[in-house]
Formats: C-alpha cells, sequence, structure tokens
C-alpha cells in the first residue's frame, strides 16, 4: 500500500488566543497516515497568541513558528510556505476547526480529481447567542446568496474555495500569495491557477468549523473587508462579478435613498426600508431554527450588519487602491512544455 505524502499545515495568525489551541488541536488530532507539520506564522498580536503558539511548540515537536511583522494574511500564508517542506500544503486559519478526515479526504480528492486546489464548506459554529446567529446567517441564503462554500453543493471545478489544499507545485510555480491583497488572496491565487490551466476542486465532503466575529462591531469590520475588496477583484478582472455581489451595494442605495426621500418628501419613502427589514425578519426564521429565542432573534442583526457592511465597503472601495493591485499583477505561470 503506498505511502501517504507528507503533508505541511500552514496558519497565519493574530490575535487568535480564544481559539488557537482548539484549532492546532484539530490539526494534530486528524485521522491521517502521513507524516505531518503545523507552520504557524505569528503577526503582532496583542493577546496571549504568542505565548499559546510557543506552549503548542514546546508541547509536540510537530509544530513550528515563524515571525509575520506586517500582520498581514498574505505575507504569514508566504511565510509559512516557505518555512514548511512537504509536497500537500492545508491551509488553516486559527479560528478554523477541521474536521476529523479532512486532510486525508483532501489528499483523496487531489489524487482522484488532478486538481492543484481543492477545498469545500465553511460551515459557522458559534459558541454562545449573537455568534450562533451569526452563524445561521453566514450559512443561509438569504445571508449569502447560494455561495456554495458556504451553504454547500454539488462537487466539482470552482473558481475558488474556502481555505485549500494545495499541491506544493502550484504554490511555488505561482509564486505563493500576491501580497497586495489583503483579503481576497485566495480568489486571485486560485484565479492564476486556472489561468495556467490548473484545476480549482470544490467539494462537501470537505468541511472546516468557522468560528464567527464575536460582535456586531467585529463583524462589521469584516464584511467591509469583504465588500472592499470584492470591488478591487471586480476591477482587477472584469469577468469576475455577478448579480449576487451587486445586491448588497444596491440595496445599500436602494434603502438610503428610500430614507432620504421619506425624511425630506414624503413619508411612503420609508416602505424602502421597511421592506427590507420586514424581508430579513422573515428570512431569519428558517435560518434560525432549533436556535434558542436570544439567538433567533438576534438574526436580523446579524443580517443587516453583513449586508450594509458589505455593500458600503463595496461602494467606497477607492479606485486607487485597485490600481495599486492592478499594478502588482502576477501574470500566470504555465508548466513549461
Amino acid at each position: 500500500m503506498p505511502t501517504a505524502p507528507a503533508v505541511s499545515v500552514i496558519m497565519p495568525v493574530l490575535n487568535e488566543e480564544r481559539h488557537l489551541r482548539d484549532s492546532v488541536r484539530h490539526i494534530l488530532e486528524q485521522e491521517y497516515d502521513g507524516e505531518m507539520e503545523v507552520v504557524i506564522a505569528l503577526g503582532p498580536s496583542t493577546d496571549r497568541t504568542d505565548e499559546i503558539a510557543a506552549e503548542l511548540v514546546r508541547e509536540d515537536p510537530r509544530v513550528h513558528t515563524v515571525p509575520n511583522p506586517t500582520g498581514r494574511t498574505p505575507a504569514a500564508l508566504n511565510a509559512a510556505i516557505k518555512a514548511s517542506r512537504h509536497p500537500i500544503v492545508v491551509r488553516v486559519d486559527g479560528h478554523g476547526m477541521l474536521s476529523a478526515n479532512y486532510i486525508a479526504t483532501a489528499v483523496r480528492l487531489l489524487e482522484e480529481t488532478g486538481a492543484q486546489n481543492v477545498g469545500g464548506i465553511m460551515h459557522a459554529e458559534g459558541e454562545n447567542d449573537w455568534e450562533h446567529a451569526v452563524a445561521a446567517a453566514m450559512t443561509s441564503r438569504i445571508g449569502v446568496g447560494n455561495a456554495a462554500f458556504h451553504t454547500g453543493g454539488q462537487a466539482g471545478p470552482a473558481e475558488t474555495v474556502y481555505l485549500g489544499v494545495f499541491r506544493r507545485e502550484a504554490l511555488e510555480q505561482q509564486g505563493g500569495y500576491n501580497e497586495e491583497f489583503i483579503r481576497a488572496q485566495d480568489w486571485e491565487l486560485n484565479f492564476r491557477i486556472r489561468e495556467a490551466g490548473g484545476l480549482i476542486w470544490f467539494s462537501p465532503e470537505l468541511k472546516v468549523q468557522y468560528r464567527p466575529r464575536p460582535s456586531v462591531k467585529a463583524l462589521a469590520k469584516q464584511y467591509k473587508d469583504y465588500g472592499r475588496w470584492r470591488h478591487v477583484v471586480a476591477r482587477y478582472h472584469q469577468g469576475s462579478i455577478n448579480l449576487r455581489y451587486l445586491a448588497p451595494p444596491a440595496a445599500v442605495c436602494v434603502i438610503t435613498a428610500g430614507i432620504v426621500v421619506g425624511a425630506a418628501v414624503t413619508p411612503l419613502g420609508f416602505v424602502i426600508p421597511a421592506g427590507y427589514l420586514a424581508a430579513i425578519t422573515a428570512g431569519s426564521v428558517p435560518a434560525g431554527k432549533g436556535l434558542p429565542l436570544k439567538a433567533r432573534l438576534q438574526i436580523p442583526v446579524a443580517l443587516a450588519t453583513m449586508h450594509m457592511s458589505w455593500g458600503f465597503g463595496f461602494l467606497t472601495s477607492p479606485r486607487s487602491l485597485a490600481r495599486k493591485v492592478i499594478a502588482s499583477r502576477r501574470p500566470a505561470v504555465r508548466t513549461a512544455a
């Protein structure tokens, strides 16, 4: 029986004291027969993250750390890739919990499909009422549309996937992540891999438990950044936008117009924001099935925060940021014939 390929797990980490130990435990306890290492790229955290990482290094020789003084995710990923050594590279975040057979399943799918990168479902799970509400919003169609890596779907080729399990040769061929992409770096790298003729594969067999942001403020910042960088991607690659991405900015514009008309012209303008609130309240009912009452009542707040913050970020994304990123464009590198 052939030996399972050795695997490097890379983790960009910043202020993850709450989840880092559990995240690493889910990696080290994987049902996988091959050799494994974990490389944690440490940003300039202001909590106990570095201390916890040092404890993990002392406790298990498979765990290593590298510095990431910028604190930026793509720089952390590149530093961890450079410090790692195995032919399969698994990306995991400091607040992600791998399912028990995640790595074994991903390695099998790489072999079966011939893909350069495989990934699956970002399965949001909360630990308190607010996080349960956010998790419900993040896994519902009214919250995120038809995004397969949030809501599930059929296995098959994809534009991008959540996190990813890569063949090292694909990462090295493309020169790693573009560090100008503070967000959306996964999409940009997967775009270059596809442009070079590689296959990105989504499978619902792969599941990562994801811990949502712990407050309205943190969720709003997360989704504002998502929208801001999605507009950068749209300017970087004009064929990448669709109606799902345009819905939040359109909603922000229409709701704002309704409020202005309602306040300055006629109360009928308030019908628009009232209609939106009614829609997300109704949509939160099936999304919150089985949750405690306090969690169900907060789902509309989570939905509105996600939609409005994403839309605001998209609308206010500066062209100068896109120009800077476009100037850093890396052409896809194809394997020499």
